[in-house]
């Protein structure tokens, strides 16, 4: 029999006529979680009182919604994974989730998602769980207002806070995630949107990505973290309005990008981070209207990153603004503001009548002998830039920017629209 729009209209309505309220709490019929999960049918309801359940190791198996009441609070105690959710359209929303504990052969979560798509997972709070969000194999997740406290002091014994494998057509936003191995990792996912997060103060990667081709960062806040963003192995990403802040250390970025292409990189702040850019053997990067204000390097461009464009940034401030280890170059600089730019503009049409070069001699040397930074600021190190600028001998003559800007564009701000502040966490 042919199943008509007409006929499935009619399944839908007379299900959602059949579903009922289960309701869990202490003075219910259904005292436990797991009494009224297993109580529940299709498309029913499971309201949880506040309180606490001592439960671990639930499964849902049916699309239902799993509902809380002023943040019921289920505590694990090191069992294990709390939820694991096998149908598709299950949601889960308003929950407390503690405790499932550290183990060195399996990867646990407070919540498990396994082979089943558009599965909600919204407004929860998330503390000391290993893994918060584990999807694996699903398409259409969505992952929202959630508050993830994964409390690791080492990365051997920490998992990540938003975790997708093998996944496509996710939606990632307005989530804050801390003190995990990796705030938001994503490998093998497709087409999927990452925006408005807050991850901040995580052991490695405030977001780390690999082979995950198509997706879209925008609006998030990435502060804090041990080794800043990665993005690694993969082909048309779109990076646009975050902000790369304080991610500082010996090994740091603020954004790193590894064996990537046809990528954009626009409007994004990098502020205060050992390095805020660095491409190695990436190719048609578009890095456009971005802002690189007091890194300690601004943009690490590797002679193996070619064919990429940097126009219209601006770079206040930077101990240095353009490093490469090679006096080649394969990338076009056009049209941005440098701080340290000391040409003039006669013609007053906001371009500097003296090409720049922002690539010096010192930076060369830092990059080949990297304990000579302790001589930055020296009059030694201002003399030989300027004789380089001069008369260029060691440097990449053709990494220029032939229409250097002589303002900066004031409109930017600190944190775009849209991206969460570094407080919002204490909701």
């Amino acid at each position: 029999m042919k199943i008509t729009a007409a006929t499935i209209l009619i399944i839908a309505l007379a299900t959602a006529a059949e579903a009922t309220t289960v309701r869990v709490g202490p003075a219910e019929r259904c005292t436990t979680i797991a009494a009224g999960i297993a109580a529940a049918q299709a498309g029913d309801t499971v309201r949880v009182a506040g309180g606490l359940y001592n439960e671990h190791g639930l499964v849902i198996s049916l699309p239902i919604v799993l509902l809380g009441n002023n943040y019921p609070v289920i505590d694990g105690h090191n069992g294990g994974d709390l939820i694991d959710i096998t149908a598709p359209g299950v949601i889960v929303r308003g929950l407390s989730l503690r405790n499932v504990g550290a183990s060195y052969v399996e990867d646990r979560a407070a919540i498990r998602v396994r082979a089943v798509d558009d599965v909600q997972v919204d407004d929860c709070r998330f503390d000391h769980t290993i893994f918060g969000v584990y999807v694996e194999h699903a398409n259409g997740t969505v992952v929202t207002n959630n508050v993830l406290n994964g409390g690791a002091k080492r990365e051997v014994t920490a998992g990540n806070g938003i975790h997708l494998w093998y996944c496509k057509n996710a939606r990632i936003e307005h989530n804050e995630v801390h003190g995990h191995r990796d705030g938001i990792y994503f490998e093998f996912v497709e087409n999927s949107l990452i925006r408005g997060n807050l991850s901040a103060h995580n052991i490695r990667y405030g977001l780390h990505f690999m082979f995950s081709p198509g997706n879209e960062y925008i609006e998030n806040r990435f502060e804090a973290n041990g080794a800043g963003v990665a993005v690694m192995y993969t082909q048309h990403v779109t990076m646009r309005n975050n902000v790369f802040s304080h991610n500082w250390g010996p090994s740091s970025y603020g954004l790193l990008l590894k064996e990537i292409g046809d990528s954009e990189i626009t409007g994004n702040h990098f502020i205060g981070n050992t390095v805020g850019l660095h491409a190695e053997g990436s190719n048609r990067l578009r890095v456009t209207g971005n802002e690189f204000v007091r890194n300690g390097y601004a943009a690490r461009i590797m002679a193996n990153s070619m064919d990429g464009t940097f126009t219209g940034n601006d770079f206040v401030g930077n101990a240095f603004d353009v490093v490469t280890n090679s006096r080649q170059n394969f990338n076009t600089f056009d049209s941005n503001y440098w701080s340290a730019y000391r040409g003039y503009d006669l013609d007053r049409d906001d371009v500097g009548d003296v090409p720049y070069h922002p690539v010096g001699l010192f930076s060369l040397l830092v990059e080949k002998t990297p304990p000579s930074i302790v001589l930055l600021g020296s009059l030694f190190v201002n003399i030989i830039d300027i004789t380089e600028r001069v008369m260029p001998v060691f440097t990449p003559e053709a990494l220029v920017d032939k229409n250097p800007r002589m303002t900066a564009i004031a409109v930017r701000g600190a944190t775009p629209a849209g991206a969460p502040d570094i407080k919002r966490s204490s909701r």
